[in-house]
């Protein structure tokens, strides 16, 4: 009697999650058809757009003897969830209001584009995706994007190379991104090179998959999120990386990825340390340090003998590195010759009650010269919240204090 009972509370509890289940998947797919209705009430108003062309190598290429503007966005964290579709159209709306308001010749988005978890409604990382496409094809701007550690959690519906399949879809008009080269590790190493009328690289943008976390399938990765045991950028990556500044030669380069290397860490540490002063390796810019999670600022690589920077160094080649994934974070630092920059963050989602806060949001636009030359003079950061970004969805007001007070 006792087992009977118990089968029947167990299936009516299977019935329960079955039906809820079920619900919510309708309800995703009507808000999925919703906002994609107010995506397109975004339109291009873009114009006298620099043309990219494919090189022989199938790379894209700019050319102009001008100043060319780049737009580094990060951390959009569009969650395509029913439960969270109202910070999902001020995080569209924000996209949209900076990419109109800068114009640029090209937007660069350094991962976590989705957060599709289970507590906004979906675990569907094809809506957020698939949204956050239509979005900037829409704009009329060109645009390429790194991944994030949660445009694939373990458990979303998509896997890392099906996400890298929905923005290397040749139907897309003005998406650049471009599949990694065979053996290559990760998914979405390309590089976009922007020349002179006389045919010289002035200037390489490489953008690098940062990967996820360090344990692979559902388990393992769930377990890192929650302890932040980040990966890292691969030793076929960095061959990869040497072999385009070889190619190219170009008068400099910069990088894009994800997730901040090991040396942001020790180089963050090393000003502390010195009780935020400068040292010998370390310049402080300008930004603000405002992570604060276990009284851990910089959320890099868990893994050591990484090799990306020593080749930087090495090469001599690479000038600046952005990035985004600790939301709060949006300094600058030279770290023996090389600028270490945070991007602002998009985030209305992923930390508790972001949405309120606006200290952190914004955009870094970056200008490069004709003549290649990459300096600190070459980067500012936006706040979101000022006059010439006037598209704020619904009147947006926030807090403009620190979100760790």
């Amino acid at each position: 009697m006792i087992m009977e009972k118990f089968l029947v509370g167990f299936l009516i509890l299977l019935l329960i999650i079955g039906l809820t289940c079920g619900a919510f998947v309708l309800l995703n797919e009507k808000n999925y058809d919703n906002m994609i209705e107010y995506i397109d009430t975004f339109k291009s108003e873009a114009e006298n757009q620099l043309i990219p062309q494919k090189d022989e190598s199938g790379n894209w290429y700019f050319t102009t003897d001008e100043d060319f503007k780049v737009l580094h966005l990060t951390d959009v964290h569009i969650t395509g969830g029913v439960l969270n579709a109202e910070q999902d159209k001020k995080a569209i709306g924000a996209v949209a209001a900076m990419v109109t308001a800068e114009d640029p010749d090209l937007v660069i988005i350094t991962g976590d584009i989705s957060f599709a978890i289970p507590t906004t409604g979906t675990i569907n990382n094809r809506y957020a995706h698939e949204m956050f496409i239509r979005l900037m094809e829409n704009l009329g701007v060109y645009w390429t994007v790194t991944f994030g550690n949660h445009d694939d959690e373990s458990f979303n519906y998509h896997r890392r190379q099906a996400v890298a399949d929905m923005y290397a879809d040749e139907k897309l008009e003005r998406c650049l991104f471009m599949q990694s080269p065979k053996d290559v590790s990760g998914m979405g190493n390309h590089v976009i090179n922007v020349k002179n009328s006389q045919g010289e690289v002035t200037q390489s943008l490489i953008m690098i998959d940062s990967h996820a976390y360090i344990h692979k399938g559902l388990i393992g990765g769930t377990i890192d999120s929650i302890f932040w045991n980040y990966d890292c950028v691969k030793q076929d990556q960095v061959d990869w990386y040497a072999g385009v500044i070889e190619q190219y030669q170009s008068k400099s380069s910069l990088l894009f990825f994800h997730i901040p290397l090991v040396e942001v860490k020790e180089a963050y540490d090393e000003y502390v340390g010195n009780g935020r002063v400068d040292t010998e390796n370390v310049k402080w810019l300008f930004g603000v340090d405002g992570e604060d999670k276990n009284d851990e600022v910089v959320f890099s690589s868990r893994l050591e003998n990484q090799q990306l920077f020593n080749k930087v160094l090495e090469l001599g080649n690479t000038k600046a590195m952005f990035f985004g994934h600790d939301h709060l974070n949006n300094f600058v630092l030279d770290y023996k010759g090389v600028l270490f920059s945070y991007g602002y963050s998009i985030d209305y989602s992923a930390y508790s009650g972001i949405d309120q806060k606006g200290l952190q949001r914004g955009c870094a636009v970056l200008t490069i010269n004709p003549d290649g030359e990459f300096g600190i003079e070459n980067i500012v950061h936006e706040n979101y919240y000022q006059d010439k970004y006037n598209s704020l969805e619904e009147g947006e007001t926030v807090d403009m204090t620190p979100y760790y007070d």
